[in-house]
């Protein structure tokens, strides 16, 4: 083989190992994880959330051992579940920026969930014909005064059966979706029992009654002014 055969195969092998490492990676891209509103009674209270950077633009890698690489982008998934669900809980909820200072805002609390942990499996690592997905999130709660009142862990699952047809990126997704779902589900039917965040109605009642009792009680004075002056006022007409 000639010095130029031999460069020209040393492109061709270069070549062909980078088609064969693009084909051995595989990206998952969640955009919407459309999840029907929630048919709950919502909570008499005024909810923001703070998303963390990481949480809000997910992004986990992993390399199955011996087979192609995966990444699985949850893009601002997240955020769109959670905004979607905080909405459908509480009377009064909002957004506010990951670097916001709580105190700068009025609430009754501050919700900040996070993802502790990301996993998955395809078929040729459970013999089996399924993709399935673990997520555990974390969500934290804080009330009016930056007090920590709870720190809840979350595990969700999700399974979906390789459909052949449609492709092990939209299997893996559609698995993926359904872990969400599963923590949607969850965080409906167990958050006031696992963090107790209902009792920041009662304390938002109590709040409310004391300022009302405050505005009766400076009407009441002023009223009590304005009788005195008015007596003050009067001419004595006796002598």
């Amino acid at each position: 083989m000639t010095g130029l055969d031999f460069k020209a195969f040393k492109i061709a092998i270069a070549s062909f190992a980078a088609v064969a490492v693009g084909g051995c990676s595989t990206q998952v891209t969640l955009k919407d994880p459309s999840i029907p509103d929630p048919l709950v009674d919502k909570l008499p209270l005024s909810v923001a959330a703070r998303y963390p950077e990481r949480f809000e633009h997910f992004v986990h890698k992993e390399k199955v051992i011996g087979k192609k690489e995966w990444t699985i982008d949850m893009g601002r998934a997240n955020s769109i579940l959670f905004n979607r669900l905080f909405d459908s809980m509480f009377t009064d909820f909002t957004v506010i920026k990951a670097d916001a200072v709580a105190q700068d805002h009025e609430f009754d609390a501050l919700i900040e969930p996070s993802i502790d942990a990301f996993e998955f499996s395809v078929p040729n690592q459970s013999q089996t014909d399924a993709f399935a997905v673990w997520i555990r999130y974390r969500i934290k709660i804080f009330d009016a005064d930056g007090n920590q009142l709870a720190n809840w862990p979350i595990s969700a699952y999700g399974k979906s059966l390789d459909p052949g047809f449609a492709g092990d990126d939209e299997a893996l997704r559609r698995a993926a979706v359904l872990a969400m779902r599963d923590a949607a589900a969850l965080i409906i039917l167990q958050m006031d029992k696992a963090t107790g965040i209902s009792a920041l109605s009662e304390a938002r009642q109590r709040r409310l009654a004391r300022g009302a009792e405050a505005v009766e009680a400076e009407v009441s004075g002023a009223r009590d002014d304005l009788q005195t002056t008015a007596s003050e006022d009067v001419p004595d007409d006796s002598g």
